[in-house]
């Protein structure tokens, strides 16, 4: 077997993974049905979002840190089984307690997953691809992402006797796929780098204290606070402006992950003939185009074109500042992970901030907290570079 035919069958698990990474993503739709269901306030509803997230503060940098014990591959591998756990819970209920554990188990997964997945692709994928395959990374993680509402809306509309899980049969599915994933990597040799040298929590903290790894930090908390605020906002724009049902703006959901990946597939190829930087301007004009277009459109095709957009937009941000904050301190890539996936805490900042701007003014007040998270990653990209320093 010749290296590259190794590296193919090396990846190919990985990829699978992050299609389980995707599945945190399903949070947006799930909210709006359970907001439904127990006939919730958009704040209160908002908090399933925010707590997914709030477990990215918590575990992102001790995951840094348990990776250099047991090495990026292990660690993988119990973010599936937590992820796996977190998908079996609302087989058996829809409490409103039962999905807060679930959910809390689903961001505590995902921490862990995040953390250790992207440096893992990083010992199979070497030097200036490493931003073209964690775009290709996210590609095939948006693909999960756009499947759920439909699994859901499936769900809801074609009752299916045997299970009786409604909306809910999305969390069987992909607890499935969870495992085979758990079987499929655990098979799977991977060389791994020697784990950095060990460093305590308050090391690594103090990496944010490197000008653009700080700078980093915060762009990845915007970048999530956008993905996840769109996410669980377009549904809710369509039937605030246009009067839809929640099944029939479910589609807004989505249309944002069908341009994510659309954005990824072709970021990956375009990453390996355009600067990061040039493409990164790029993509963040777009957002910015798409946040006004949220504020002040009324008609259904300016806000599906706006959704498309900050969907295409947003789609490689992650992957271009994560790749960043990497080339720039190489020998600390475990702490740096924990670090850059600690900041997708802006994923549980944003959806609140949003939820009581929404309760006040509409969701015209959720799309300007958004917009104020667009803005900053404009003035990110103006400090975009490879070098040190």
């Amino acid at each position: 077997m010749n290296r590259q035919t190794s590296n193919i069958a090396k990846l190919l698990p990985v990829m699978l993974c992050f299609f389980a990474m995707g599945f945190v993503d399903l949070v947006g739709i799930a909210s709006n049905y359970v907001k439904e269901d127990l006939s919730l306030s958009d704040a209160q509803a908002n908090v399933f979002p925010s707590l997914v997230f709030f477990w990215f503060l918590i575990f992102s940098v001790p995951t840094g840190l348990l990776m250099n014990r047991i090495g990026r591959k292990k660690t993988v591998l119990l973010s599936l089984v937590v992820t796996a756990v977190s998908l079996v819970i609302p087989s058996f209920g829809d409490s409103y307690y039962a999905m807060l554990l679930a959910f809390s188990f689903l961001g505590i997964g995902n921490a862990l997953m995040q953390t250790s997945l992207n440096p893992l692709i990083s010992t199979i994928v070497k030097g200036d691809k490493l931003a073209s395959s964690l775009t290709f990374g996210q590609f095939v993680k948006a693909i999960a992402s756009f499947l759920a509402p439909y699994i859901a809306m499936w769900g809801a509309t074609q009752a299916i006797p045997t299970l009786g899980l409604g909306w809910r049969v999305l969390f069987p599915i992909y607890c499935i796929i969870a495992v085979i994933a758990v079987l499929w990597l655990g098979l799977t040799s991977i060389d791994e780098e020697k784990p950095d040298k060990a460093s305590g929590f308050g090391d690594c903290l103090k990496l944010l204290g490197k000008p653009f790894i700080l700078l980093c930090f915060f762009g990845i908390i915007c970048h999530v606070g956008v993905d996840v605020g769109t996410n669980t906002t377009a549904p809710k724009i369509l039937m605030e402006r246009l009067g839809f049902t929640l099944e029939e703006a479910s589609f807004s959901t989505s249309l944002y992950f069908i341009f994510r990946t659309i954005g990824c597939l072709t970021g990956a190829l375009i990453l390996q003939k355009l600067s990061p930087k040039i493409f990164f301007f790029i993509s963040i004009a777009m957002m910015t185009a798409s946040m006004v277009m949220l504020l002040f459109c009324q008609g259904q095709a300016a806000i599906y074109t706006a959704i498309a957009l900050v969907g295409y937009g947003n789609s490689n941000v992650f992957s271009i500042i994560f790749s960043q904050a990497l080339l720039n301190m190489p020998e600390k890539k475990n702490e740096i992970s924990g670090l850059m996936i600690m900041g997708l805490f802006g994923g549980t900042v944003f959806p609140l901030l949003m939820g009581f701007a929404s309760d006040a003014v509409g969701q015209a007040g959720a799309v300007a907290v958004m917009l104020a998270g667009t803005l900053y990653l404009l003035f990110y990209g103006f400090r975009i570079k490879t070098a040190r320093g």
